[in-house]
């Protein structure tokens, strides 16, 4: 099953869809992030928009991903199947890369991003390290955001960062709750 969620993720990538330049799109991600340091000067307060930034692009995306790749919902309903998918197809599609899936079951999971394209040509201060800044915060909300609209509620957290001095990147995704799926009053 994952060796088909990897060959769906090549073949959604080699499709000729319109992309933006991923250089240009870290280069404006950084700028962002510098413009927030500025704006709030509490690192807590730029992780918590970083993470409201990419919630309201995952929350968009998931929709372009679905038409896309045609995976049908039920197959979210497994959670290490959720992992691989995330992995495999989605981080694949739109940004050119696959993480690790290291350990998953069905609560929770693991992602290594051994190639964080947000990682080039970015050093934190030590001050930044220090005031807790996790620099590819919007990952956080950007899977989180994703998963709210095929009813799972998720919290995403990073483990480790390459730029804070560890040697990996990762980050960890615990499934909350299975949402109930509801209908609005009088659309019966």
């Amino acid at each position: 099953m994952a060796k088909n969620f990897r060959s769906l993720g090549e073949d959604v990538w080699k499709t000729r869809i319109e992309r933006i330049n991923l250089e240009f799109f870290v280069f404006t991600y950084g700028s962002l992030v510098v413009q927030l340091i500025k704006d709030f000067e509490d690192f807590d307060s730029v992780n918590k928009q970083l993470d409201k930034i990419g919630y309201n692009m995952g929350v968009r995306l998931i929709d372009d991903f679905l038409a896309r790749t045609h995976i049908k919902s039920p197959t979210c309903r497994d959670f290490k199947a959720v992992a691989e998918i995330l992995a495999k197809v989605g981080f694949k599609m739109y940004l050119n890369i696959v993480p690790t899936v290291l350990s998953s079951d069905n609560s929770k999971c693991v992602l290594q991003i051994d190639d964080n394209p947000f990682d080039l040509n970015v050093e934190l201060s030590p001050e930044m390290i220090a005031g807790g800044l996790w620099y590819s915060n919007f990952y956080c909300g950007l899977i989180r955001g994703a998963l709210e609209m095929v009813q799972l509620s998720v919290n995403v957290t990073f483990l480790s960062d390459v730029l804070r001095g560890d040697d990996t990147t990762s980050l960890q995704i615990d499934l909350l709750k299975v949402i109930d799926e509801q209908v609005p009053e009088g659309d019966e």
